[in-house]
């Protein structure tokens, strides 16, 4: 779901080593397509294998995976499951964009516009069954759990946090907080490159933590008035939102009417942009399907799997899977180390 509220929030930057041993569940799909869009040839299209296989999205799991656990940042992965009906609208126009973007990026090839095919290739992201597959695999051979979420997958993570079963939900989407998300971690998937400010200097990408509990209270509002707010700018359950409305004009009309939705959608004129009334929606995000009977359970690296998958099905680079899987191997060596020495101490 995507919900334009970045401007209304406070946003803390924060430093990897503040993740060490924290559970960070992840929402998969979101780091899957970020890694479809920004892991591509120099043209714009996707990293394949010899048999035209997209592998990008496998490199960027290897990478962001195996940096991550030698941070010893503990992470769990949560898949989708059937989108609510509401959704389908917006998925339908997600896809309309993808294919005028597709247009658009054969024109710029027939140009042999290196910039614009690479802006353009980027929009066109799918992320197929196979793909989610492969990535399922990777992930179990890293030794790390995959939660099968009914709906949204950011959803049920925000359930698992909320539970106590983990630190935060690594997701760039801000939307997890209408979902009840205690916290969220943004950019993990990225932290540590470097993105262009202008042509002559970067910024390094570092991870932000947004607190739900410090938000409504720096808001002024409630958890349902959060949604509300959310609505009226737009949701994926009601794409666009009200026309003219935005985050902070939002903000104004949720203090004015507190509680009183039906007074607040019928001042924003809500069935004059939609042909389901406002409570569908609401209850649509409130009462989410999710998974209470989870199992998070972390096992060993399982270094064959992985060979197996990104070297001899993929064509994979032996030498760079194996230096990620020697990083971990290292770092878990250490820690041993590390806790035997202060077994000895303590004695």
């Amino acid at each position: 779901m995507g919900v334009d509220l970045t401007e209304l929030l406070l946003i803390k930057e924060i430093e990897l080593d503040f993740l060490q041993n924290k559970v960070i569940v992840v929402d998969a799909p979101m780091w899957l397509y970020q890694f479809l869009s920004s892991i591509r040839q120099r043209d714009g299209t996707l990293l394949t294998d010899s048999k035209g296989n997209v592998t990008s999205h496998l490199m960027g799991l290897l990478t962001r995976v195996s940096n991550l656990m030698q941070q010893s940042v503990k992470l769990a992965f949560v898949f989708d499951g059937e989108p609510p009906k509401l959704k389908y609208l917006t998925l339908e126009k997600r896809k309309e964009i993808k294919l005028e973007a597709e247009k658009k990026f054969e024109k710029a090839k027939e140009k042999d516009d290196l910039e614009l095919m690479k802006k353009y290739a980027a929009r066109t992201s799918r992320l197929t069954d196979d793909m989610i597959e492969k990535a399922k695999r990777l992930i179990n051979a890293f030794g790390l759990p995959i939660i099968e979420a009914p709906s949204e997958a950011e959803a049920q993570a925000s359930y698992i946090v909320k539970n106590g079963d983990a630190f935060a939900l690594a997701t760039n989407d801000a939307d997890a907080l209408l979902f009840e998300a205690p916290r969220i971690i943004r950019n993990l998937n990225m932290a540590g490159k470097k993105k262009k400010v202008n042509k002559l200097g970067f910024d390094t990408i570092k991870p932000d933590l947004i607190s739900l509990e410090e938000n409504l209270k720096r808001l002024r509002i409630n958890q349902e008035q959060l949604i509300a707010l959310a609505m009226l700018v737009g949701t994926d359950y009601n794409s666009g939102g009200i026309k003219g409305i935005g985050p902070k004009t939002a903000l104004k009309m949720v203090e004015k009417h507190g509680t009183n939705f039906d007074a607040l959608f019928n001042e924003a004129n809500w069935n004059d942009f939609f042909d389901f009334e406002w409570r569908v929606v609401f209850d649509a995000i409130k009462n989410i399907p999710i998974n209470k009977n989870y199992h998070l359970k972390w096992s060993e690296v399982n270094e064959e799997k992985i060979m197996g998958l990104l070297v001899d099905e993929h064509d994979f680079s032996e030498e760079r899977v194996m230096s990620q899987i020697e990083g971990l191997v290292k770092n878990k060596q250490e820690k041993s180390q590390k806790g035997l020495g202060e077994f000895f101490v303590q004695q």
